[in-house]
């Protein structure tokens, strides 16, 4: 006879709408940066896979992009990849903007999770930002859009509020099964991935109005040179002329900016130091483009 607790291990898909912190919940999950975040809705495109190992547990996080109707070919691949992370997953954590006043987006979401037969959870995500004057009433309209109050949680991605009992009551519902990735590995993506998003996380920030969300980013060369450093070779791709010239910006202060501090992610990231030489070139209208939306988002894939 053993008393050995069980492992458990599972897939957990995070949906929302766009902007509701997402990301940041998972890096705060995980325990480490896997998914790039910024002010601006829509910054996630592709599902994103953050993997947290314990001794009793392993959980597979699907971070994904904001559900929202989609009207071009880039808005259409991220909500298949959305709808792949719930077809895909053991349970599902819905995270919501709890600062804000319940809305048709996260009705929107909820009607999309409805009848999905997996164990669902809550996640009141930025309360670190809820006005105490509302706490009752915001909390009020998410509980009962969802229907449980015993499967929410205020959370704080940034603070880390409750992340540990918000972990505990997924833990409980996963299956017995194995490690399905080393306990060292925390996500899927490859660091020439993670280097393309540091670059875009960083025009992200920089940019501001619609040049932002035009930009797609590729590593074109990925080498190791004599004393460990790396040079990185990537292009910025944008949609008009106009577009280059701001991301450039004038004597090229911009695209200095954006390298400077994308490079200073990528050599956290892989404790080398790096020579980041970044390229911007236009393709017209590429976010309308299926063929193109999966060269420069899907990465073919």
């Amino acid at each position: 006879m053993t008393n050995e607790i069980p492992h458990r291990s599972g897939y957990v898909a995070v949906v929302g709408r766009p902007n509701v912190g997402k990301s940041t919940l998972v890096n705060a999950l995980v325990g480490r940066k896997v998914a790039i975040v910024s002010p601006k809705p829509q910054t996630t495109r592709r599902r994103i896979l953050g993997v947290l190992s314990r001794p009793d547990a392993q959980i597979l996080f699907l971070d994904t992009p904001g559900i929202h109707q989609p009207r071009e070919a880039l808005n259409r691949f991220m909500m298949r990849e959305a709808e792949a992370a719930l077809g895909d997953c053991d349970a599902i954590l819905f995270v919501v903007d709890v600062s804000e006043a319940l809305g048709p987006a996260d009705k929107h979401v909820m009607a999309r999770i409805a009848e999905s037969r997996q164990p669902k959870f809550l996640a009141l995500n930025k309360a670190d930002r809820l006005d105490p004057r509302f706490v009752v009433e915001h909390v009020r309209q998410y509980q009962e859009l969802f229907g449980s109050e015993a499967a929410t949680m205020l959370t704080s991605g940034t603070r880390g509020d409750n992340l540990d009992k918000l972990l505990e009551m997924m833990v409980a519902v996963l299956p017995e099964g194995p490690e399905y990735y080393p306990s060292d590995q925390h996500t899927d993506q490859t660091q020439h991935i993670m280097a393309a998003e540091y670059i875009r996380e960083q025009a992200l920030i920089h940019l501001n109005e619609e040049v932002p969300h035009a930009v797609a980013c590729v590593v074109d060369e990925w080498e190791a040179r004599k004393g460990g450093a790396l040079h990185v070779v990537a292009t910025i791709y944008v949609e008009r002329d106009s577009q280059k010239g701001i991301l450039i910006g004038k004597g090229g202060a911009m695209l200095k900016k954006i390298g400077a501090g994308a490079r200073k992610s990528i050599e956290e990231d892989t404790g080398a130091r790096v020579f980041l030489e970044l390229w911007v070139k236009v393709r017209d209208s590429w976010r309308h483009d299926e063929t193109w939306v999966d060269r420069l988002v899907g990465l073919d894939s």
